[in-house]
């Protein structure tokens, strides 16, 4: 997930989005609870990605305050 795709979305797909990468990110932790997980670096990535949508909609919500 590249930073300038996500500047390009409204701040309601953004939400969906980060909706999306935190039920990833339940069900790889499950996985790996369970034994199930093959690949453990999708965890780290479904984290990361979450935390560069929040990033993304924190300087949106700072430009619209800044702008008002």
């Amino acid at each position: 997930m590249n930073a300038n795709e996500l500047r390009d979305k409204t701040p309601d797909q953004l939400r969906e989005e980060l909706v999306n990468l935190k039920k990833e990110s339940f069900n790889l932790r499950f996985q790996q609870a369970t034994g199930q997980l093959e690949n453990t670096a999708g965890i780290r990535a479904a984290r990361r990605n979450a935390a560069k949508v929040k990033t993304i909609l924190n300087e949106k919500a700072a430009a619209a305050a800044k702008e008002a």
